[in-house]
């Protein structure tokens, strides 16, 4: 590094940003992929029940957290 470099981050600063990687759309992918998966749109029986069982589970937890609040 020669002097204009040090007094150019001196000045500007440094900038810090991730770096676009192709993984991670495949990963955005993979992820969307298995909460459909989970939330029961393949058709599978045993996960659409898996999924209203976790939604009635999250209504009940809520209802009980508003009657804790008062």
């Amino acid at each position: 590094m020669d002097e204009k470099d040090i007094q150019h981050i001196l000045e500007h600063g440094i900038k810090m940003h991730r770096s676009f990687d192709g993984d991670a759309t495949q990963q955005n992918k993979k992820k969307k992929t298995k909460k459909r998966y989970i939330n029961g749109a393949h058709n599978s029986g045993s996960a659409k029940m898996k999924a209203e069982y976790r939604r009635r589970r999250a209504i009940k937890s809520a209802k009980k957290a508003a009657r804790h609040e008062k």
